[in-house]
């Protein structure tokens, strides 16, 4: 035998209760459940607690209000039954109208509304929904007859919360079903009793949940079944976590626990009746049936991941008590708690420290004032001798819960917890595990509660797979051709690497788009290049896009600038103290001053928030994190020789006489390796900065203003008005250039522009390099550093290779990206 009760969804809608009346129609229940618990119909009991505050309020609106409750359950009743049957549930709805009615009426009149009173007109919802639905099941031919559960569940007088009286009530209902049929299907009503006098009560939100069990424990069922809109108990809250999945079987006490901490699925004292006589608690979804459920029982099988899932209390208040005069005092829990107890204040979670200098307890924040009363009352004698503070309240936080019966033999379960919180940026105010290791809980801020339970599932339940939230700042030459790389490797990257890039975020310099459940990299620059703004793109802001990175408060995100505006580099110790990681090719940070590009990489050290930016010095050779890894590895470096400028690279590895200077700047112009005023390269501007963060990663503290550039360049072609009057000043140079190159070439060299970090120092200048000389190997647009360490002296470490171009430098972006992911897990 079992009993089943319904929600209110499940209740809600035409369409619903057909599901209801298949379900108990069906080979598995029809003529096996001899209890079905209705809860009221979906928005009903927050509906009645607004018409008894509305009448408390002399608001006549209630009587509207009223009448359209009252014809939302004849529509409901009429749509199932004819004749004699629909006239039987006209006329209890009107009965029950007229009676809610008076009530409401008395309340007016008095302008006073009583928890009792309250108790009253809430009970309302299943005194309509459990008859209607007991007559709607006996019309389509189940032998259904309505249960008034008020008959049989005694409570206290604890209005809004009773708690039920189990002698009584269990021989109430054994007494009952004993002179009952078999064979009939009653219809109880869920959420309400009686006091032992007669007077109506309520067991709290969900005590629908435990209606059923109560019937089920005082029974001895088979199985209790809970129909929602869910499919079980889930890993997650859906709403908070997109790809939160169900668990299938889970025991009492793991359930328990996710239910106390705000897995709303269950209503927590449920399980108490049914964990006392070993009942199974099977959670379905009356709209997919079919589709399985969750199974609690005493023992389930063990989860295959570490923990069973996670839950959140999205509003709570934390009360903290702390001074001197707590220490060693025997007796000053018991009288904290006991001052909770007798104001009737539930405490959700308690810490203490080892010190016995403070205690803190979670409340709900409805109770926070009356608990601070409480505690100053008690500890008034202490608190006016200065022993104890004053009691510390703090507001609009949130609890995260990781539970599962493995973490007590797993180890690096909270290391796992609260890496997860920590390299998300979220602060834990307070933590708390119990000593059976079944659940580690921290209280966070309640704006972090969706990127906290996002980053902990993530870190439990999809380990191995390590997804980064991308905002891409610039989507020009390097930032398409980025889009274009995560398109083409995204699939590869998720089944041979399980890492996952979600492009959230993107802007160039006119329009930004958000996309929080992510977006195809392949449409962002058609999207950005939507004229007319409409959504979800909008006019770019750089402080709307870096504020809406914080609000957004996604976990795993990284911040990707593919410009090279200095108003955006500008940015970067903001989007770092935000606990946002950061990948680069931009220079304008590292190459700003040094108090600026220090505060980053101290920053990013201490928190530990990832600052990349491999790129910004020969594009994807490996050279930023070659020369960290000599520094970690405890060598020293001497000397770095480089050639850092694919633009001078291709001209001066072309230059042999055959072609004049000019001509070659003018063929690299052509094909693309220099600015549209190649001015800006030839300038060495860039190449310097190069250099500059070169010798700042060395630990070298030098300025901008400090690095050495030999011009290139006369005066005169710095001074043209225009990029052709810079080529005829050019050609008039070429006799120069060329005689410096003769020069060199009759003793066996060639020119190369060549930076040399050393000593202390950054110097840039035109070299005539011998034969043996490796900056001689150089091919068209190359890069190479050269460097000379302790370790590496006798023969220098060489790094060589394209160090320029969109393919190779947004590849390397490409990799700093998929390193951040390497730090999610």
């Amino acid at each position: 035998m079992r009993v089943v009760k319904f929600g209110g969804t499940s209740l809600g809608s035409v369409e619903a209760l057909e599901k209801v009346i298949e379900i108990l129609s069906d080979k598995d229940h029809a003529g096996k459940v001899q209890v079905a618990v209705a809860s009221a119909f979906s928005g009903m009991t927050d509906g009645l607690i607004g018409l008894a505050r509305k009448a408390q309020a002399g608001d006549p609106a209630y009587t509207d209000l009223l009448q359209d409750m009252k014809n939302r359950h004849r529509e409901r009743s009429a749509h199932f039954l004819k004749g004699l049957q629909r006239d039987a549930a006209f006329s209890l709805i009107e009965t029950v109208f007229a009676e809610l009615t008076r009530i409401l009426d008395g309340i007016a009149i008095l302008q006073e509304l009583s928890s009792r009173s309250l108790d009253g007109v809430m009970s309302f919802g299943e005194r309509l929904s459990a008859p209607l639905l007991a007559l709607i099941l006996r019309g389509s031919g189940l032998p259904a007859t309505y249960l008034d559960a008020r008959r049989l569940i005694k409570t206290d007088d604890r209005y809004g919360n009773a708690q039920y009286l189990e002698e009584e009530t269990f021989a109430a209902v054994s007494a009952f079903f004993q002179n009952s049929p078999r064979t009939e299907l009653y219809v109880a009503s869920g959420f309400i009793g009686s006091t032992l006098s007669g007077v109506t009560t309520t067991l709290g939100r969900g005590g629908s949940d435990l209606t059923a069990a109560i019937f089920g424990a005082a029974l001895d069922a088979e199985e209790v079944e809970i129909w929602t809109d869910v499919d079980g108990l889930m890993t997650a809250d859906p709403r908070l976590v997109k790809n939160a999945f169900r668990i299938d079987a889970i025991s009492y006490v793991e359930a328990m626990e996710l239910s106390h901490f705000g897995a709303k699925v269950l209503y927590t004292p449920t399980i108490k009746p049914t964990l006392k006589k070993g009942i199974p608690i099977y959670i379905r979804n009356t709209f997919n049936a079919a589709g399985g459920g969750t199974r609690i029982t005493a023992t389930a099988e063990e989860s295959v991941y570490p923990i069973r899932g996670i839950s959140s209390m999205h509003n709570v208040s934390l009360v903290r008590i702390q001074g001197s005069g707590m220490v060693g005092v025997a007796g000053f829990s018991s009288r904290v708690f006991g001052a909770m107890a007798r104001k009737g204040i539930s405490v959700i979670l308690i810490t203490q420290s080892s010190s016995e200098y403070s205690i803190c307890f979670a409340i709900l924040p409805e109770e926070a004032e009356t608990a601070v009363a409480a505690l100053q009352e008690e500890f008034d004698r202490e608190i006016r001798s200065g022993a104890i503070d004053e009691p510390i309240l703090e507001r609009d936080l949130a609890i995260i819960a990781a539970v599962g019966s493995r973490m007590k033999q797993t180890a690096g379960i909270s290391g796992r917890f609260f890496h997860a919180l920590g390299r998300n940026g979220i602060s834990v105010v307070a933590i708390a595990q119990g000593s059976s290791e079944l659940n580690i809980s921290a209280v966070i801020a309640r704006q972090d509660e969706a990127k906290a339970v996002n980053a902990v599932h993530e870190a439990f339940f999809l380990a191995g797979v390590r997804s980064v939230n991308l905002f891409l700042m610039g989507t020009g030459l390097i930032g398409g051709t980025l889009l274009d790389q995560i398109a083409e490797h995204r699939e590869v990257l998720a089944r041979d690497h399980r890492v996952r890039i979600n492009l959230v975020g993107a802007a160039n310099s006119r329009s930004m788009i958000f996309a929080p459940e992510g977006m195809d990299p392949k449409e962002v620059k058609a999207l950005l290049k939507n004229s007319a703004l409409q959504e979800p793109a909008q006019a770019f802001s750089l402080p709307v896009f870096i504020d809406t990175m914080r609000t957004l408060n996604i976990p795993n995100v990284a911040f990707c600038d593919c410009t090279a505006d200095d108003a955006v580099a500008a940015q970067y110790a903001a989007i770092l103290q935000a606990s946002i990681p950061i990948v680069t090719p931009n220079k304008r940070a590292n190459s700003g001053s040094f108090a600026y590009y220090n505060k980053l990489i101290s920053y990013s050290r201490e928190r530990s928030i990832p600052y990349l930016y491999e790129v910004t010095v020969c594009a994807g050779l490996p050279v930023i994190s070659s020369l960290r890894d000599l520094f970690l590895s405890g060598d020293k470096v001497r000397r770095i020789e480089a050639a850092v400028s694919g633009t001078l690279s291709y001209i001066f590895n072309n230059y042999d006489g055959s072609k004049s200077f000019s001509a070659l700047v003018r063929e690299a112009k052509a094909k693309g390796y220099t600015e549209p005023d190649p001015r800006d390269d030839l300038n060495a501007m860039d190449a310097a900065r190069k250099a500059l963060i070169l010798a700042r990663e060395c630990g070298i503290p030098l300025e901008f203003s400090s690095v050495v550039i030999e011009p290139l360049l006369p005066k005169a072609c710095f001074d043209a008005p225009n990029v052709d009057a810079f080529f005829a000043e050019l050609e008039k140079a070429d006799a120069d250039f060329e005689k410096r190159r003769a020069e060199a070439a009759a003793a066996g060299k060639a020119l190369r522009y060549i930076a040399v970090i050393e000593n202390g120092s950054a110097r840039l200048s035109l070299r005539a390099e011998p034969g043996n000389s490796p900056f001689r190997s150089l091919v068209d647009a190359d890069n190479m550093v050269v460097i000379t360490s302790e370790r590496y002296c006798a023969l220098p470490m060489v790094i060589k290779g394209p160090g320029a171009g969109a393919q190779v430098t947004a590849g390397g972006v490409l990799a700093d990206i998929v390193r951040i992911a390497r730090t999610l897990v």
